[in-house]
């Protein structure tokens, strides 16, 4: 698997006066894939990143053998984009345990498809999913701390009715969603994620079971996302499997700017201006060119096209920890509903993909939605603690990272489909033109380029698969 360290035929030496037909500003996945698809449409490219190496908020860290990612939210299966990009052509992705394991008020809910407990699989076998099956058939028998399991803890609580319709309801409306078109559900009334949640299913599942799962999905710990968009993405995730990329999300922008021509990146070098036909430079000349592509984030773009509307972001705080033993066997996906936090959702990231640590090594990679709290190390271990039901103490914390602007917001109205061709010559892209995901990011990518062919008069490549949002 490439390394996210290593990046081939990236340069960073100076120059002065280059002339190509198209410059882009800004190395993450967005301008990436534009690279791609314009040098297969024969024309010369040079791609500009003012950081050391390329992938924007998709970065992963490599700290004494383990692959840490800067924000890296979960991939899902039924994105077409990420899958079908040229460059990203099989990727491996390392799948959860289908479904996802929610903490709330103390018990573990499984939404989604169950997961069985490996005793339980035979038996299991062919009795269809959780979908309709009522609360105890979707809870999984998740071994957490030794000897100590999930489903034993919910065997020794009360049965609650109440829930189990919750349950059923929950799994009819997820089931809906993922037989509903993509395009029948952009028509819906748009308003708040949770207007639109709690007008189909009660308050305490939407609050208790839907709102962590938005939230791990689109950073969105207050359901103020479009109902749309959320509607999307619970699709998504209904029909797809939840997953990372092998080696970390920074793989994915390492393997489009190795796959592209040499030399066609340059890594540090610092924009400071552009137009229709050159990008000046802090110390590294002027480039002349016949299109721009601005692929950084808004806030970037915005600095170097005064005008450019910057929207909300939600922020995001990753901790990567290790420990002596893994505090779970499974590769699940853990959220927490209490908003008491601080912690939003958790994994044993060695246990989903093992590329990310040292051989016989643990990693568990929990996130934050929002600001981080003071004491923040402390808090998360004590949270970490109450979640995988193990002892914390001897942890090490083997990094932090908080990026402010880790998510665009979509709130309502969400216009998914910004404009990216400014002016002739003038082109712009990346998730806030778009859907906030990898998927948006790229989708806009494939508009930019085809706008800028299209006013080049060049063929345009074939196109990829469906563009349709989730």
């Amino acid at each position: 698997m490439l390394s996210t360290a290593r990046h081939t035929d990236v340069v960073t030496d100076d120059v002065t006066d280059d002339v190509t037909d198209v410059v882009i500003v800004g190395a993450g996945i967005a301008g990436l894939a534009a690279a791609h698809r314009l040098t297969s449409a024969g024309l010369g490219v040079t791609v500009l990143e003012a950081g050391p190496q390329v992938g924007g908020r998709m970065l992963t860290d490599d700290v004494d053998g383990f692959r840490l990612d800067r924000v890296g939210a979960p991939l899902t299966t039924s994105y077409t984009e990420p899958f079908g990009t040229r460059g990203l052509e099989g990727v491996p992705l390392r799948p959860f345990a289908p479904g996802a394991l929610v903490h709330s008020d103390g018990r573990y809910v499984r939404i989604g498809e169950p997961f069985p407990h490996p005793r339980r699989r035979a038996a299991s076998h062919g009795r269809g999913s959780a979908h309709g099956r009522g609360a105890g058939a979707s809870h999984a028998a998740w071994r957490v701390g030794g000897a100590y399991t999930v489903a034993r803890a919910l065997a020794s609580a009360p049965r609650n009715p109440a829930a189990s319709l919750d349950q059923a309801r929950l799994g009819a409306s997820l089931a809906r969603l993922a037989a509903t078109p993509a395009q029948r559900l952009l028509t819906r009334q748009e308003r708040t994620a949770r207007e639109g949640l709690t007008a189909r299913l009660p308050a305490r599942t939407v609050q208790g079971v839907l709102r962590p799962l938005v939230a791990a999905l689109l950073g969105d710990p207050d359901l103020r996302t479009s109902s749309r968009y959320a509607d999307l993405a619970l699709r998504a995730f209904a029909r797809g499997r939840s997953g990372v990329p092998e080696g970390g999300s920074g793989a994915l922008p390492a393997l489009l700017a190795a796959t592209l021509p040499p030399g066609t990146v340059r890594t540090g070098v610092r924009v400071t201006d552009v137009a229709v036909n050159r990008v000046e430079t802090a110390e590294h000349g002027v480039f002349g060119c016949r299109s721009v592509v601005l692929a950084t984030g808004a806030r970037t773009a915005a600095e170097l096209l005064p005008g450019l509307r910057v929207p909300a972001f939600h922020p995001v705080t990753v901790l990567h920890h290790t420990a002596p033993e893994a505090p779970a066997q499974e590769p699940v996906l853990l959220l927490e509903s209490d908003r008491g936090g601080p912690v939003a959702y958790s994994a044993v990231m060695s246990a989903v993909d093992p590329t990310r640590a040292p051989a016989g090594r643990v990693l568990v990679t929990s996130t934050i939605l929002g600001a981080p709290p003071d004491d923040v190390e402390r808090r998360v271990r004590k949270h970490l603690a109450t979640l995988y039901g193990t002892s914390t103490d001897e942890w090490e914390l083997l990094a932090l990272h908080h990026t402010p602007d880790a998510v665009p917001a979509m709130r309502p109205p969400h216009d998914p489909r910004r404009p990216v061709r400014l002016l002739s010559g003038l082109y712009v892209c990346g998730d806030h033109r778009d859907t906030s995901s990898p998927q948006g990011a790229l989708t806009s990518a494939h508009r930019a380029t085809q706008a800028l062919l299209k006013d080049l008069g060049a063929p345009l490549p074939q196109t990829p698969p469906s563009e349709a949002a989730a």
